[in-house]
C-alpha cells in the first residue's frame, strides 16, 4: 500500500470520493470541487491510498482548525476518513488496513506541519466515521453534540482541547409560506446531494415555498448560525445522514404545504 498526496490527475476522482460510477454523486453537483479550489491554499490536506496494483482505495482530507466546525488553536480537523465499500466500481476495500493506514500518515504530516494535535468528529452509533473507531485509535472524546462526539489526539502538552460549535441561531417560520433554509459548505457531496435535492424540490412546489440557501465557507454566515450542513422545513430540522431522497423532502414540503 502507497500513501500518495493528491495529484491534479486524481482530483476528480477525489470530488466524487472515489465512487465515478455512481449517479447520486452526479447529482450533488461541482460544489466539492468549488470548494477544494476555495480551500486548498488555506491548508487543506488530501491523501490518497493506493493498493498494490495501483488502484485509488481510501482518502482523508484534514483541514486547520480555524475553517471547520470545531473551535481550538494549532490543530487540524479531520473532515473524513473514507475507504471505498462498495460492490461498484473498485469494489469493496474496508477492513483492509487502509483506514488505520491513512490516519497514521495524516498524524505525521500534521506534526511535520507543526500541528500540536488532530481532530476528528465521529458518530457514537455504528454507521460512516464512528467514534468507537478513532478511540482505538488512540483518540479521546472531549465534546459532544446528540450523537456527534469530538475527539482529539494531542501532540503536545501545551495545546488546550478543541470544542465543537454548536448551533446559534434556528431557522424562522414566514407566514403563509413553507420555508426550506439550506445550509451548504461543500466538502462533503452527501450534504451537497441534499442541498441540490432541496433545492430542486422547492422550485418545483410553487411561488409559496420559500427558498433560502447559506454559503458557510463564509466565515461570517458560519459564526452567525453555527451550521456547516443542513436542512430546515419551516425551522425543523431535517434528518440528512444518510441523505434523503427527492421524494421524501418532496413529500415533508408537502405536507407543510397543506397546514397553510
Amino acid at each position: 500500500m502507497k500513501i500518495r498526496d493528491l495529484a491534479s490527475k486524481y482530483k476528480k476522482l477525489y470530488c466524487v470520493c472515489l465512487e465515478d460510477w455512481s449517479d447520486e454523486m452526479k447529482e450533488a453537483g461541482d460544489h466539492k470541487a468549488k470548494w477544494y479550489d476555495q480551500m486548498k491554499d488555506k491548508g487543506l490536506r488530501v491523501k490518497l491510498a493506493e493498493d498494490d496494483n495501483g488502484v485509488i482505495g481510501g482518502m482523508i482530507q484534514y483541514i486547520p482548525i480555524e475553517h471547520s466546525f470545531a473551535l481550538g488553536k494549532d490543530l487540524y480537523t479531520i473532515l473524513c476518513i473514507w475507504v471505498h465499500g462498495h460492490k461498484q466500481g473498485i469494489g469493496d476495500y474496508t477492513n483492509k488496513g487502509m483506514g488505520k493506514t491513512l490516519l497514521k500518515a495524516a498524524e505525521e504530516d500534521v506534526k511535520n506541519l507543526g500541528g500540536k494535535g488532530l481532530v476528528a468528529w465521529g458518530l457514537t452509533i455504528p454507521a460512516f466515521m464512528r467514534a468507537s473507531w478513532f478511540k482505538k485509535q488512540g483518540y479521546e472524546i472531549v465534546d459532544k453534540d446528540g450523537i456527534t462526539a469530538l475527539l482529539w489526539k494531542p501532540f503536545s502538552k501545551e495545546v488546550q482541547k478543541p470544542k465543537l460549535i454548536h448551533q446559534i441561531k434556528k431557522p424562522e417560520k414566514i407566514k403563509g409560506q413553507v420555508t426550506v433554509y439550506a445550509f451548504k459548505n461543500g466538502w462533503c457531496p452527501a450534504s451537497n446531494l441534499v442541498y441540490e435535492r432541496a433545492k430542486r424540490c422547492s422550485s418545483s412546489l410553487g411561488e409559496k415555498v420559500v427558498f433560502i440557501e447559506f454559503n458557510t465557507t463564509d466565515p461570517k454566515v458560519f459564526s452567525e448560525w453555527g451550521i456547516m450542513d443542513g436542512l430546515f422545513v419551516n425551522n425543523k430540522q431535517i434528518r440528512t445522514g444518510p441523505p434523503p431522497s427527492y421524494d421524501t423532502i418532496y413529500k415533508i414540503i408537502q405536507i407543510q404545504l397543506r397546514k397553510l
